[in-house]
């Protein structure tokens, strides 16, 4: 596993532990799932389960109807046994990184509405992780072409590990309130970039993502987990002001970074 130990921030004392998690190196990848193919996938079930249960608020953060899920769950189970069969490898690189952001967002609603109503993920004791405690995160939840997974393994070696972009960060969705949007939409190999992107302005843009205040900068702690993947802590302030809007940019140029933060509150409803 890639995370050795789980590291607190707070306060000004984030900041010299800001690269807490260095980029996964490419050898630790799972490289055995590869994608070497030209192969695409159909994600509309998963785009009718989304768009029936993702309700997007004025301040365009969207909050999932776990209850109304749960009526929906033979719908979803369908759904990653589906995935489950498929081959990632046979898929086309941007049809596979769709197709691990979806497995892993489906799998984590689908624990999620299996254990609602519950207050936080990490309530749902699963395996824990060594990043956020308990929770489900190290379970072996998803086989892919006979390997057991747990959604560590999804997000630290295939995702961050094969895809090597940051902007992954924005498409996995951890069922928590500080968490990039849960897309209404499915991913897919030819909307991907666009979502993501979405995804990731719409989180700058918000306080659960990038709030200045007095005396300078709270963000979202998956900054200080995951700076290395952005290039570092001293390319934080570069990378929100270039999806930021120019009222918020302004603000963000001159401000030092004070704090992380992050509240674990369920999104839902």
């Amino acid at each position: 596993m890639p995370i050795a130990r789980r590291t607190v921030l707070s306060g000004f004392a984030s900041l010299a532990a800001a690269a807490a998690i260095a980029p996964v190196a490419a050898g630790a990848a799972i490289t055995a799932f590869r994608p070497r193919g030209q192969g695409s996938a159909d994600h509309a079930a998963f785009d009718a389960l989304l768009a029936a249960h993702v309700r997007p608020d004025p301040e365009r953060y969207n909050r999932v109807d776990y209850r109304g899920l749960k009526a929906d769950l033979a719908a979803l189970r369908a759904y990653l046994a589906f995935l489950e069969a498929l081959d990632p490898v046979a898929l086309s690189p941007d049809e596979a990184h769709a197709y691990w952001i979806n497995l892993y967002n489906a799998r984590t609603l689908e624990v999620v509405a299996d254990a609602y109503p519950v207050t936080s993920i990490r309530k749902i004791n699963l395996g824990g992780s060594f990043l956020f405690g308990s929770g489900p995160w190290r379970a072996k939840l998803v086989t892919v072409n006979g390997r057991a997974l747990s959604l560590d393994d999804i997000e630290h070696e295939i995702v961050r590990g094969l895809f090597r972009d940051p902007m992954s960060h924005y498409g996995l969705n951890c069922a928590s309130y500080s968490c990039p949007n849960l897309a209404a939409r499915a991913y897919t190999g030819a909307t991907l970039a666009a979502l993501l992107r979405q995804n990731a302005v719409d989180y700058v843009n918000h306080p659960r993502g990038v709030a200045i205040g007095s005396a300078g900068i709270t963000a979202s702690k998956i900054y200080s987990w995951y700076a290395g993947d952005f290039g570092g802590a001293s390319k934080l302030k570069a990378h929100w002001t270039a999806l930021a809007t120019p009222e918020k940019a302004a603000r963000i140029a001159p401000a030092p970074i004070v704090n992380y933060a992050y509240d674990w509150r369920i999104n839902a409803l």
